[in-house]
Parts: C-alpha cells; sequence; structure tokens
C-alpha cells in the first residue's frame, strides 16, 4: 500500500550538483514505506554558494536530514553547528541532522566502507590498508579504517591538488589515533605501491579510475602480477559494477568488493542518524543493489 503524505509527514532531501542520477531517494522512501514510518525523501539541486541559505531554510521548514553530495561536503561542514569526530577529523559531510534548528554534521561515506566489508565477515581492526586516493571518499575510507582499528594505512595519491590532503589526512589519525601508522606515498611510484601492497590485507581504490565512460580502462595498479589470493580487493567506484581491477582480482582469486556495497552501507548509516530505525537492508539490497 502507498503511503500517504499529510500535515505529520517529515522531510528528508539529498542536497547538491547534480541529483538527479541518485538512488538516495529511491532507496530511503522505499526503507520508510516497509517500515511505514512517515518520512518523505527528496533531492533539491543546490550549489556551493547555496549551502548557508539551504541550511537556514532547513531550520525554518523543519526538515530533519539532508543527506549532501558534491561540491556541497565541505560547505556543509563550514556551515554545520557541531560535528561527529569523524566530520571534525575529514573537514567535510555527507549527512545533517537538524535537532530543534541545531545542525550536525557527520560523515558516513567510511561507516559505509567498514560496514560492507563487515557485512561479509571482513573486520578492518589489526589490518594493513594500502589506499590509493585522497579526494572525499578515500578520505573516509582512511579516517573511518583508523577508528576502527585498522594497524596501518600506506595512502598513495598522484602529486595533484589532493596530496595535501592526504598529508593532513595522515596527521590528523596521528592525532586522533595515535596507534595507527600512517604514511603516504606517490601513486605514480608503482614499484613501492607493489611493496605495500605485498605486506597488506587490504587494498583499496578510492579514486576515479575504472570509472565509466572517462576512465573505465584505467587502474591504480600497474598490472594483475600484485594480486594475491589472499588480498581483500575493494573499489569505491560502483559505474560500472565491476571495474576492471575488480574483475582481474576475481580472477586472481581475491575477495572483492565493489562500490555499490560503499554506497548502500552510507545510506544505512545516514538513515539511522535520521530515523532512530535500522534501515531493512535485505530488503533494500534485495531490490536496488541486486549483484
Amino acid at each position: 500500500m502507498a503511503r500517504t503524505i499529510n500535515g505529520r509527514t517529515t522531510t528528508l532531501a539529498l542536497i547538491g550538483d547534480p541529483v538527479g542520477h541518485s538512488t538516495s531517494p529511491e532507496m530511503h522512501n522505499y526503507a520508510s514505506e516497509l517500515l511505514g514510518l512517515n518520512y518523505a525523501y527528496v533531492a533539491f539541486t543546490v550549489k556551493e554558494d547555496q549551502v548557508p541559505a539551504a541550511f537556514d531554510a532547513m531550520r525554518t521548514l523543519g526538515i530533519r536530514g539532508f543527506n549532501v553530495t558534491m561540491p556541497c561536503k565541505t560547505a556543509a561542514f563550514k556551515n554545520a553547528d557541531k560535528h561527529s569526530d569523524a566530520a571534525k577529523i575529514i573537514g567535510a559531510c555527507n549527512t545533517i541532522v537538524n535537532d530543534n534548528g541545531v545542525l550536525t554534521g557527520h560523515i558516513t561515506d567510511g561507516e559505509g566502507y567498514v560496514n560492507m566489508l563487515r557485512d561479509k565477515g571482513v573486520d578492518v581492526a589489526g589490518k594493513k590498508i594500502t589506499l590509493c586516493g585522497a579526494g572525499g571518499a578515500a578520505t573516509a575510507i582512511a579516517v573511518q579504517s583508523a577508528l576502527d582499528g585498522a594497524r596501518e594505512l600506506s595512502i598513495f595519491n598522484i602529486h595533484d591538488k589532493f596530496y595535501p590532503n592526504a598529508l593532513r589526512t595522515a596527521e590528523q589519525i596521528k592525532k586522533y589515533r595515535p596507534a595507527c601508522i600512517v604514511n603516504v606515498y606517490d601513486l605514480d611510484d608503482k614499484a613501492k605501491l607493489a611493496e605495500e601492497i605485498a605486506t597488506s590485507d587490504i587494498l583499496s581504490n578510492g579514486t576515479v579510475l575504472g570509472m565509466k565512460p572517462e576512465y573505465d580502462n584505467d587502474m591504480v595498479i600497474a598490472d594483475a602480477s600484485v594480486l594475491r589470493p589472499d588480498l581483500i580487493v575493494t573499489d569505491a567506484v560502483y559505474n560500472p559494477v565491476e571495474t576492471k581491477m575488480i574483475k582481474l582480482a576475481k580472477e586472481a582469486g581475491c575477495q572483492t568488493f565493489g562500490g555499490k556495497g560503499m554506497l548502500l552501507w552510507q545510506g544505512v548509516a545516514a538513515y539511522k542518524l535520521f530515523t532512530g530505525h535500522d534501515m531493512p537492508v535485505e530488503e533494500v539490497k534485495a531490490k536496488y543493489f541486486a549483484e
């Protein structure tokens, strides 16, 4: 039975630009329908410089929560009243919760990553992770993995505008979780990348390499020689469902995780923050994230 929107319906929304491609409205509304909760999730096109006005509207209209996508995550952090520990370290937010006008910023991308792994019986605690990338997704993966007990992180990025962010992330992790060893290297140094992968439990791609249509023939690794059966390989890219690296990793006998799982589980974390209820994961997974 279809839900009825009425005067007691609580609004949730996605903000950013663009937002038309997102599956967030479908998955959140489907979850609320299954649980019989009176929420409606919509999407608004909001440019970076419009974030302060959007936050004012959130308070005025009593919107319970925002999910925030590019290019607004840093602006969301700057305009929130309070922040989760992970958001403080990263300096960006993808989830805003409105408690009677007080806006708290969270970052659930990293939670999505570690919970995707946990769902399949893999715990990052005690693991060494070689992580490629230093943008928003990769930074969230690094920070949450460290907070959840990763033993060591080797972060690789090319010397572009994100390289200083990799260095900052390393310093922040050392500050907030000094037990985690963090090193930053040049992604163009494939010999060093191979060396670090050889002593890692997990290889994670947090870059755009592998994404359709521009980068679908690209990989962070030079070739399949660095892959071995006991290596776990993950990719934040979810279009295509199987990147070139994931395909090679499967052929090498690795346990693999594509980006759709991370997308699902970051939404699960946000839904809990918004509603206080657990998203019916298996039903949502079956409808929108079937492998």
